[in-house]
């Protein structure tokens, strides 16, 4: 039986959203970020908060571990023994932990959007979310002997934040859209590799989190056509032009369509943008 709210520890104090937006940005460890991440999150939903507005660091605080490489020096994930697997998960892992502090950065960030609650809404349950997943992640890794740090890991989830910090439709169209629109096509291929390693622990969190970024996209995409609306521009042209001038590179094949439909991103938004021919669409219906 879960905790009521009422006597749920609070080690901040409730100023306004933003404040705790804030205060999730301004924590370095893993756990604890998520801990507060969950709480800022009932606190939103019980209590009547103002958006308020706060200045965001430019860097969420982080703990000293992992070590940061180029994601090029980035060692190859390759095997089947515990600690390949235990490395996979901790590439997952660090993006979650990414993925939260984007979540509450677009809300502390973009307070003078004149924005509808609704938006707010949406970002508080993607931070919860993507809390759960650094949970889920972090107890699967512990059950086989790792922990958050033990591995590198990359800085281009955050790099892709500090371009986009002064530009709500670009932050929109880079993180959710492309980056968090990539999970949906790679994480099929870890879930038949772990089923494969019959690691079924492994699968159903892959699996949690494939369903629910889906969503997460979803939400990027609806504020980004709402960004659109509100400004005579045509979404699809002006995506893709975000992308050419935000994005290092270009977008990289196979898509896993079937999760970028249900994420309202058909076909054509990317296609024009990828680098060869798209091999054959991932199907993720069944694994």
């Amino acid at each position: 039986m879960s905790t009521p709210f009422t006597t749920l520890p609070r080690p901040f104090e409730v100023k306004s959203l933003s404040s705790l937006a804030i205060e999730i940005l301004r924590t370095a460890d893993g756990s604890k970020k998520a801990r507060l991440s969950h709480l800022a999150a009932e606190t939103w939903r019980h209590e009547s908060l103002s958006i308020g507005k706060a200045q965001p660091p430019d860097r969420p605080f982080r703990p000293t571990m992992p070590d940061l490489l180029p994601p090029n020096e980035m060692p190859r994930r390759r095997g089947q023994s515990v600690e390949a697997r235990a490395a996979l998960l901790h590439a997952v892992l660090h993006i979650e932990l990414n993925a939260i502090d984007l979540a509450w950065d677009m809300i502390a960030r973009f307070t003078g959007q004149e924005l509808p609650k609704a938006f707010y809404d949406d970002w508080v349950q993607v931070g919860d979310e993507e809390a759960k997943h650094f949970d889920l992640l972090s107890a699967r890794l512990q059950n086989l002997g790792y922990r958050y740090g033990d591995f590198p890991a990359h800085d281009g989830l955050w790099e892709a934040a500090l371009s986009t910090r002064h530009d709500f439709a670009a932050r929109l169209a880079i993180v959710p859209m492309v980056l968090e629109a990539r999970g949906l096509d790679v994480t099929p291929a870890m879930i038949k590799r772990f089923g494969k390693m019959d690691d079924q622990e492994s699968v159903n969190v892959l699996k949690i989190i494939l369903n629910e970024e889906i969503g997460h996209v979803a939400i990027g995409n609806r504020w980004f056509q709402y960004h659109c609306q509100n400004h005579n521009l045509e979404p699809l042209a002006y995506w893709q032009a975000m992308v050419e001038k935000f994005f290092k590179g270009r977008l990289k094949p196979p898509f896993n369509e079937n999760a970028r439909d249900a994420a309202g991103m058909p076909s054509e938004y990317y296609l024009p943008l990828v680098i060869t021919e798209p091999k054959k669409p991932i199907k993720n219906g069944k694994f």
